[in-house]
């Protein structure tokens, strides 16, 4: 009995971590965003109620930032449950977590706390300490006025200097804090709107009626660098600002390059620079040679209207990985293409990939695909038993990119191949060292000891 409840724990952890590191709740090509956001709130619950140490742990596995503030929002939303020698690990846990959290998503969750009336000790002193601990409080202040302001009233923050006077005043008085100044300037003058960081400066300049195309060129000093991938496409040649696509995802660039009609020659370099960047920081990939990749784009790598052809974007970011990473490789499109992207069209076919990638000689196969196989549906998992038996050498990877909420989990194309999820080719290293532990063969214990090491490591060593 107890053997088979920790089969049971197994695999519940594994179907929750695998959702976690590719569901954002966002609407797919098969789903809905309502279906997605219902089947992993209940994930979450379900996880939370069951293995609440586990849960908090998971924070340190590398999940994606939606899954991260979830876990968070419900941690804090159910403190009372904390066994009390945990309690010290898990707020450590979630400090460290937030931190973690892209500023966007930290004011997010801090709205939600707000509108679900949580307001204990842990959240005040997160909101207190992740304002004390920021680089730019004056920055974020200005870039979110509105969410930090809030979160300050609900969590009775004492705020430092000219921060309660900017947040809660219609600001009559000149400030000290250049940034604030400007802020200020900006609602009449042309120019101040014009120093501003371009994301703040975007607002004032449309009450202005300054041209995109100006507002770019003059604030082009101040962009990060994902807004300078989206001002690339506005601005001319000579204006557009320098891009540093080592300091961008394989995935982002790729989406950007899928969005363009013809890219240009420096702008297809993007996606191998990110991606030659990407393995110098995370060093090389297990995967025996040689590697050939069986890449879906089949018309539902096109996505949906909230993630428009994402699926086909982390395929060709995995195509640009892995021809970085691997010295004899080798890239099998379910539909070919003669030019220099991939576009989505047609049926889902990877047994004749998988075919040709054997023919090739390939001893790692790694397919990025949803799962959903039609051109015939259930061929795969037939021709992998054959490989199996007739080539136990060849191991083979499924990388998928979609959730699908119906199933709880990621669609796997063979009950014998359990897929892996993946939102975005920088993931890929670390869902490759996931997948020894989505083995069958690895046990409860084993799992826990793998998340157990990953906490000392995200909390800096600390013993757990």
């Amino acid at each position: 009995m107890v053997q088979r409840a920790e089969v049971v724990a197994r695999e519940d952890l594994l179907q929750f971590l695998n959702a976690a590191f590719v569901s954002t709740g966002q609407a797919e090509f098969y789903h809905s965003a309502s279906e997605q956001h219902l089947t992993m709130a209940f994930l979450h619950e379900y996880v939370c109620g069951n293995y609440r140490r586990v849960y908090a742990r998971l924070l340190a596995a590398g999940i994606n930032d939606f899954n991260a503030a979830e876990i968070v929002f419900r941690l804090l939303a159910t403190g009372r449950q904390t066994p009390a020698d945990f309690r010290e690990e898990e707020n450590a846990l979630v400090r460290a977590a937030v931190r973690a959290l892209p500023p966007p998503r930290f004011w997010k969750l801090a709205r939600r706390l707000q509108r679900e009336r949580i307001n204990n000790r842990r959240t005040r002193a997160l909101v207190r300490d992740y304002l004390a601990d920021h680089p730019e409080p004056e920055f974020q202040a200005v870039k979110y006025r509105r969410k930090v302001a809030a979160a300050a009233r609900h969590t009775h923050l004492r705020l430092p200097g000219e921060l309660p006077e900017f947040l809660f005043t219609k600001l009559p008085h000149p400030f000290t804090t250049e940034l604030f100044e400007t802020y200020r300037q900006a609602r009449y003058s042309r120019q101040a709107a014009l120093r501003l960081p371009a994301s703040v400066a975007a607002g004032f300049a449309a009450q202005h009626g300054i041209a995109v195309a100006e507002r770019d060129a003059r604030t082009a000093a101040s962009l990060t660098d994902r807004e300078r991938l989206r001002a690339d496409a506005r601005l001319t040649e000579a204006a557009s600002p320098q891009l540093r696509a080592e300091r961008l995802s394989p995935t982002e660039i790729a989406a950007y390059l899928l969005s363009l009609p013809e890219p240009t020659e420096t702008q297809l370099g993007w996606l191998a620079a990110s991606a030659a960047a990407l393995l110098a920081r995370s060093g090389p990939l297990p995967l025996p040679g040689p590697v050939a990749a069986v890449l879906d784009n089949s018309y539902s790598a096109s996505g949906s209207r909230e993630r428009r052809r994402h699926p086909l974007a982390v395929a060709w970011s995995v195509d640009a990985v892995l021809r970085a990473a691997c010295t004899d490789y080798i890239a099998l499109w379910t539909h070919p293409h003669p030019g220099p992207m991939p576009v989505a069209a047609g049926q889902t076919n990877l047994t004749e990939r998988l075919l040709d990638a054997l023919a090739a000689g390939a001893r790692t196969v790694v397919v990025v695909s949803d799962g959903v196989e039609n051109d015939p549906p259930g061929a795969f998992a037939a021709a992998l038993a054959a490989v199996a038996k007739l080539c136990p050498q060849v191991r083979v990877i499924h990388l998928n990119p979609v959730f699908d909420p119906d199933l709880l989990a990621v669609r796997s194309l063979s009950p014998a191949l359990p897929a892996l999820g993946l939102r975005a080719a920088e993931e890929l290293p670390l869902v490759l060292h996931f997948a020894a532990y989505a083995a069958a063969t690895t046990t409860l214990a084993e799992l826990k000891e793998h998340l157990a090491g990953a906490t000392r490591r995200f909390l800096g060593g600390v013993d757990v």
